[in-house]
């Protein structure tokens, strides 16, 4: 609420609802207020079957979360013994003793179930409020805390918290989805292309969302009702058909992934040189597993002199041509290969502003340069955008250029007889 932290706790666990067919009415962030806190569970409890909340539950005098749920219903808090024993286990494997703050902790309020913390402190809770005496018929609801550091919160919800909502709280009807990722070509394009093809289906029920994101579109197929499964299948392998190219995964596959998984499959390794976008491409690659056996080395040769004693981009390119040009992309990129002994090599070099740009080559200007045994090609591109927008956009664009030549290269003949 200061704007310090981005809020994405909802955006996470509104995705990961919808994926399950659950769907988020409402989404309130409020302060460590004692009668905001009140105030919107209440409100909460008296419309909804399903209420989240994220954060409060620590040992700091302002995670006051469960101590005022458990006063709203009346709940009195007691010491959880396993809760207990985790934080005593916690603390001795780091060769310490458990402070007493800590051990508010395992204050469980009546009733609750304990959702294990594997990667924290605070245990989350689960509470059915039955009988609810905050709607009129008394209605039960679902009351879940979870804490607010997400990589505690991303694993409770998807191991502990999803299985107990289809337990507690079954849908009662089938419900299918699939994300399509792709990368390429805008919104509005990507709905152009879809929509008519899409149509039929729309009319049984199917529905489409298009979600923008850098460098790339989400499509989301959805559908609830006694064929969803069939409804959904069947616009993906329409979407397949109508834009197979620019699609690079499914559901929440990363572009990287995908590139990690075709050099895997051809035994091909991968060199970098990057400039403009300072090592994000690296990055990205290694943060997937398995990086390590494709990914030989990376160059960040920001300055000219380090492209030329790095990756050996002649004076008179440099001279003639800039730093930011086709000529220096492809000199980077067979370097980058030479020097590596990759079988490809990735380079980029561009404006990423706000100063630096000209007339020819103004900011956004990127050249994307791809080698490999066979051919070395360079691409140009135009990204007009902030700094970090820029820089990972262009980082997609070439990795994107990558999955592209390594599909065509692993294809097979299209006349195998030949």
């Amino acid at each position: 609420m200061l704007g310090f932290r981005l809020n994405t706790h909802q955006q996470w666990l509104g995705r990961r609802l919808s994926d399950h067919g659950y769907r988020v009415s409402r989404q309130t962030a409020i302060p460590d207020n004692g009668p905001e806190i009140e105030s919107a569970v209440q409100e909460s409890l008296a419309r909804a079957d399903l209420i989240i909340t994220t954060g409060g539950l620590g040992p700091t005098s302002d995670d006051i979360t469960r101590d005022l749920i458990a006063n709203l219903l009346n709940r009195k808090l007691r010491d959880d013994a396993g809760t207990l024993r985790r934080l005593d286990e916690f603390f001795a494997a780091r060769q310490r003793e458990t402070p007493e703050r800590v051990k508010v902790q395992a204050q469980t309020p009546e009733g609750a179930i304990v959702l294990q913390n594997n990667h924290g402190t605070a245990p989350g809770l689960a509470i059915e409020v039955a009988p609810n005496p905050f709607r009129e018929d008394n209605r039960p609801a679902w009351l879940i805390m979870l804490p607010g550091p997400p990589r505690e919160l991303y694993p409770m919800f998807d191991e502990l918290v999803i299985p107990l909502l289809k337990r507690e709280l079954p849908l009662g009807r089938d419900y299918a989805c699939r994300n399509l990722r792709t990368t390429g070509l805008g919104e509005s394009l990507v709905e152009e292309s879809l929509a008519s093809a899409l149509a039929d289906l729309v009319q049984d029920g199917l529905e489409i969302h298009y979600c923008l994101c850098p460098g790339g579109v989400d499509v989301r197929l959805a559908c609830d009702g006694p064929r969803a499964g069939e409804t959904v299948q069947a616009a993906e392998q329409i979407a397949r058909a109508e834009i197979g190219k620019i699609i690079f995964g499914a559901d929440d596959e990363l572009l990287e992934e995908g590139v990690v998984t075709l050099l895997a499959k051809a035994g091909a390794t991968l060199a970098l040189a990057e400039s403009c976008t300072g090592g994000l491409i690296a990055h990205r690659v290694t943060n997937i597993p398995g990086a390590s056996h494709v990914l030989l080395a990376g160059f960040v040769t920001y300055s000219n002199e380090a492209k030329q004693k790095s990756l050996g981009v002649r004076d008179e390119t440099l001279a003639e041509h800039g730093a930011v040009s086709e000529p220096t992309a492809r000199e980077m990129a067979e370097g980058a290969r030479r020097e590596s002994g990759a079988d490809y090599a990735i380079a980029v070099t561009g404006i990423a502003g706000p100063s630096g740009g000209s007339p020819e080559k103004p900011v956004g200007t990127v050249f994307v340069g791809l080698a490999s045994q066979r051919k070395t090609v360079v691409m140009k591109f135009f990204n007009p955008y902030d700094r970090e927008t820029f820089k990972q956009i262009t980082s997609q664009q070439a990795l994107e250029m990558l999955r592209r030549r390594l599909r065509k290269d692993q294809a097979p003949p299209k006349n195998p007889s030949a």
